[in-house]
């Protein structure tokens, strides 16, 4: 009998795991090529598998919830003309028969090796830990609270194996004392959390119970991480916009029938951003321990809201090396993929600053957490006509201009007030002075 492994995909340069959401075809079902067959999710990106050729589906290797590494074989398709024309009804009698002889080799080995009391011990975090980690974590007898306390430096915050390894030399060194590690505010917050886990929420006759979904738990986790992690503070200004908001109502009809695209606030605002990146790169920095790591590539997440109304932050890479043209291609690609759940895992790594318009949704200004690993974010908010002062040599006059507020939250370990207030007052100069006559993008 001819048969074809599935094997699990690389789906990106950083992708090493995926986690099987759902399986979308059972034992015995016919196949077409192309046809999906299971549901895989690899941090807030899911993604379809299909089939690699026609055929029956023979054997699941993987449970749905279990993570699976690159390039395991995860279903076995037989590919045999006779077994694909057959009726289903025939080979599942057959396999029921055989049963007991082929399952109990295949699943005895797998036992051991997953007890019921780890799974037990870290399935009450949202947070995600690889099969690795909880190993290392119990050989180490490290428990679930301070397992939670260890700073992750992997996607969306995801404690590696680096990072327990180098957890272990400043922990416990015996059951009672410690080496050199003093109490931390992750610690003396750990009883606090637990206590509010333990106590269960009074619900009212007429209150609807709704439990989060994956990539809801993701950002919520993601999120409590970033506020533990970084020390947050928001700077804000208010720019005039009138030149640009005039000379794009000027040239987006043309913009649209000449290239094909939608020209929108966003890419501006990046291509300002971008601007002052160059001028005060320690913005673009990320935090690894004691290390800063500056960034000479500017990768620039745009935070996008999906229909679901959860957040999804793709990426653009190298923005500092595209024209406004090229910005708003990416800017437009990249948002209508991950409205319709097709954008890659690698889409969605690598960012090195974040914006995202709070102005979409009719707010005026925003206070951003900022997307770890990276150092600061910026919202931009909602563009409004006010009476403002104007300054001439004439004399002061009021005007009708077209306002917006700017914010950025950065992380007060390695940005200061005075660099922070400064990177973000050069965007609102390059918006400001944005060029009402250009004639190119």
């Amino acid at each position: 009998m001819a048969q074809t492994e599935v094997l699990m995909p690389k789906m990106g340069e950083s992708v090493i795991e995926a986690t099987i959401i759902k399986w979308t075809k059972n034992e015995g079902d016919s196949i077409k090529v192309d046809e999906t067959i299971l549901e895989i999710a690899t941090d807030k990106v899911d993604s379809e598998i299909p089939a690699p050729s026609d055929g029956v589906l023979v054997k699941k290797l993987c449970k749905e919830g279990e993570v699976v590494p690159v390039g395991k074989a995860i279903a076995i398709i037989s590919t045999d003309a006779a077994t694909v024309d057959a009726p289903v009804s025939k080979p599942t009698v057959e396999q029921k028969k055989a049963a007991p002889v082929e399952e109990k080799p295949a699943h005895a080995p797998i036992t051991p090796k997953q007890p019921a009391e780890p799974v037990k011990r870290f399935s009450n975090s949202s947070r995600f830990y690889s099969p690795l980690v909880k190993s290392i974590a119990k050989k180490e007898g490290i428990g679930l609270n301070e397992l939670e306390s260890i700073a992750g430096s992997g996607k969306a915050g995801r404690v590696t194996k680096n990072d327990i390894i180098s957890y272990l030399p400043s922990r416990q060194t015996n059951g009672t004392t410690e080496a050199i590690k003093p109490i931390t505010y992750t610690e003396t917050i750990s009883p606090v959390r637990e206590e509010a886990q333990a106590k269960p929420l009074a619900v009212g006759a007429n209150d609807e119970i709704i439990e989060m979904d994956r990539m809801r738990k993701l950002i919520a986790d993601h999120m409590v991480m970033s506020k533990r992690v970084s020390p947050h503070v928001t700077s804000y200004v208010e720019a005039d916009v009138t030149n640009l908001v005039l000379w794009r109502e000027k040239v987006k009809k043309e913009f649209e029938k000449k290239e094909g695209e939608k020209l929108t606030f966003t890419p501006i605002f990046m291509e300002a951003t971008v601007k002052a990146l160059k001028d005060y790169p320690m913005v673009n920095v990320s935090v690894d321990g004691t290390k800063i790591i500056r960034h000479r590539d500017i990768h620039i997440g745009m935070a996008v809201a999906l229909p679901s109304g959860n957040l999804i932050v793709p990426v653009i890479k190298y923005a500092d090396r595209s024209s406004l043209l090229g910005l708003t291609k990416q800017v437009n690609a990249l948002a209508n993929r991950a409205r319709i759940n097709k954008l890659m895992p690698d889409d969605t790594q690598g960012g090195t600053f974040t914006i995202t318009n709070v102005g979409t949704f009719g707010n005026i200004m925003g206070t951003p957490i900022i997307n770890q690993p990276q150092a600061a974010i910026l919202a931009t908010g909602i563009i409004k006509k006010k009476p403002v002062v104007i300054e001439s040599p004439l004399g002061d006059m009021i005007g009708i201009r077209h306002m917006m507020f700017l914010s950025l939250s950065y992380d007060h370990r390695v940005v200061d007030g005075a660099l922070g207030g400064s990177f973000l007052k050069k965007v609102a100069d390059y918006l400001e002075s944005f060029n009402i006559n250009r004639i190119t993008w």
